[in-house]
């Protein structure tokens, strides 16, 4: 399966959800008036596209219907794609050029952390690239014991120390491991303990002085896994996790689980942050390079071809009454 079906497969409940509800109401619609501004406003809120971000939406929609002189609703489906691309920008891939190129992984338990991080192994491995992992994250020892499982089962290098030991010492080691051996991707497992910023913010500023002082000048990526199936609370948790750590990119997991798909627009119009990797599955091929282009593509494919063939007698009060909880 290419990368635009899986994505398109990942974001049918997103689309479902979100994109069908939004047509609904546009097909509703005779003319463009505040009653349907409010209507589309509220039901990307109830989307987990986020307050900020469907305000923003609805501001450039306003701007470009003025600016074209746009009375028919039936066109709101092609300017709302048009902005929501515009959003999404450019794709921004990982930056692996230095020797090692230098991967930190952060997320919250359960977020999918340590499964990412095996399958970027096996993904490396199968590319030729000499992979090494640290397992930083030294306070729990399952997390220990998880990444042994995922780099046996890739056939890359665990550099570990025992439970509760200094994370730090585990990247020393780890990168004086990396170069000795002419590594080219080190990635680096964090402990995700995000209720305590303060720690955290130590940890992280301790690791990047090690990487400073023993890999000076290497590619550098700091990955925020986070799990599409908490839509808002994922966003949050980026905005927190951006207090102390310089993220570049997310990885977000779960993604064909969910109708909350929404966020990847809310995450880089509200933070900044790119999405560089998607999970659209379970298999260890199921970790995809995020690309925006597909993204917008896969969400609006087929949009606006058939306006009022299932909803000519679908009125405002009809759609307003129906929400979609799918988790």
């Amino acid at each position: 399966m290419g990368l635009f079906s899986k994505i398109k497969q990942g974001l049918q409940k997103t689309k479902e959800s979100f994109i069908s509800k939004v047509q609904k109401i546009t097909n509703s619609f005779t003319k463009i008036d505040e009653e349907l501004f409010d209507e589309l406003e509220e039901t990307m809120i109830m989307s987990d596209i986020g307050v900020e971000t469907s305000e923003e939406i609805c501001s450039r929609l306003r701007k470009k219907i003025k600016e074209r002189g746009v009375t028919d609703p039936a066109m709101i489906m092609e300017l709302l794609q048009e902005i929501i691309a515009e959003i999404m920008g450019e794709d921004t891939e990982l930056d692996l050029s230095g020797s090692p190129a230098v991967i930190m992984v952060i997320g919250v338990n359960g977020a999918g952390k340590t499964t990412t991080i095996g399958k970027l192994c096996h993904q490396y491995r199968n590319e030729g690239k000499r992979v090494i992992v640290a397992a930083a994250d030294t306070f729990r020892a399952a997390a220990i014991d998880q990444l042994q499982v995922w780099t046996d089962r890739a056939g890359v290098e665990l550099v570990k120390h025992a439970e509760g030991s200094d994370p730090g010492a585990v990247v020393y080691d780890a990168l004086e491991a990396a170069k000795a051996r002419h590594c080219d991707v080190l990635i680096i497992d964090t402990a995700g303990r995000l209720h305590n910023k303060k720690n955290l913010m130590e940890e992280l500023a301790k690791i990047n002085r090690i990487i400073d002082s023993k890999a000076e000048g290497c590619s550098r990526e700091v990955l925020l896994v986070l799990d599409a199936t908490t839509g808002q609370n994922a966003v949050n948790q980026a905005r927190l996790f951006s207090e102390t750590a310089n993220i570049t990119g997310i990885v977000l997991t779960k993604l064909d689980g969910t109708a909350k798909g929404g966020i990847v627009i809310s995450i880089k119009n509200e933070l900044g942050i790119p999405v560089k990797l998607i999970g659209v599955g379970e298999k260890i091929d199921d970790l995809q390079p995020f690309d925006n282009h597909s993204f917008v593509s896969a969400l609006f494919e087929g949009v606006g071809k058939n306006r009022n063939k299932d909803d000519e007698d679908v009125s405002v009060g009809d759609e307003t009454g129906e929400e979609e909880n799918d988790d």
